[in-house]
């Protein structure tokens, strides 16, 4: 494994940042979780726009283009040769003082990792995930905004260690308001009368990437989209409920709360979404 560090390789027993980075001290960067399918990056330019939306938010300098930044990526890949495999982009803030302002940090530090991933068994594609209403709110967005991509992600770790301890394999996060926001790390959508609802980004949502590519694949099977409110009754009732996301891809749930959602497996809809998802992905991709 070659792992990308402000423009050098390293092995991964070798590669290291300072203890000073403002990354490590005070969770100051944003990061981008990439797929790689068939020897292509899936929509890597989507990615790297994500990526300099969240740095422009936390005002932070990126220090090269967005085509320098995807030449590095293409780069790295080629460098470990995986046909198949997962790439974590990360900026942080850089080097400074341990104080905590970013005044202290002259450049970022960028990495780029590339490595193979499987966050789920191939049963629970099958049999589906049991997930837990946590207590943990989402972000507020005056707060800082979900839909941004940052290094700070204590937010959905906790809701995740609150599913852990309760053996649940996922957390569902509502908002301030009560309305459901997303999983710890995916969102999420459910199926009703031949339509598709996920919340909407405002409402504390990523815009996920693979959220994206499901909204583009779902009229072409016929059903209507709608990016809403949504409340835990409408969860509980649904006919089908999936997560998506860059690691986990599409993900049936099969029990939310205890309450059997469906059949209490993958339904038909979600397994017709998975298979236009994994087409798309043999289709599309930016080569190495």
């Amino acid at each position: 494994m070659q792992i990308y560090i402000n423009g050098e390789y390293f092995s991964k027993e070798d590669a290291r940042i300072s203890v000073f980075d403002h990354g490590l001290l005070y969770g100051d960067g944003v990061f981008e979780g990439i797929r790689i399918y068939h020897k292509r990056v899936f929509r890597l330019e989507r990615h790297l726009q994500r990526l300099y939306r969240s740095a422009r938010y936390i005002n932070l300098d990126i220090g090269i283009t967005p085509e320098e930044l995807s030449a590095a990526v293409l780069e790295v890949c080629r460098r470990n040769a995986l046909s198949d495999g997962y790439i974590r982009l990360i900026v942080t803030r850089g080097t400074g003082t341990l104080g905590l302002s970013p005044k202290s940090c002259p450049k970022p530090t960028l990495i780029i990792i590339v490595d193979k991933l499987a966050i789920y068994s191939p049963e629970k594609y099958e049999n589906g995930l049991k997930v837990l209403t946590v207590s943990t709110r989402r972000n507020i967005v005056d707060a800082l905004d979900p839909q941004l991509k940052t290094l700070n992600y204590l937010n959905n770790i906790l809701a995740s260690i609150e599913a852990g301890r309760s053996d649940f394999d996922e957390a569902l996060m509502l908002n301030s308001q009560g309305f459901v926001a997303e999983a710890a790390a995916d969102n999420i959508f459910v199926i009703r009368d031949q339509r598709l609802s996920t919340p909407a980004t405002y409402l504390g949502a990523l815009p996920g990437i693979t959220r994206e590519a499901i909204l583009e694949i779902a009229p072409q099977i016929g059903l209507e989209t709608c990016e809403t409110h949504l409340t835990l009754a409408d969860i509980y009732n649904a006919d089908e409920c999936f997560l998506t996301g860059t690691a986990a891809e599409v993900i049936p749930v099969s029990k939310l709360d205890g309450r059997l959602i469906g059949t209490g497996k993958a339904g038909p809809v979600t397994k017709q979404i998975i298979e236009k998802f994994h087409q798309m992905t043999q289709a599309e991709g930016t080569p190495f």
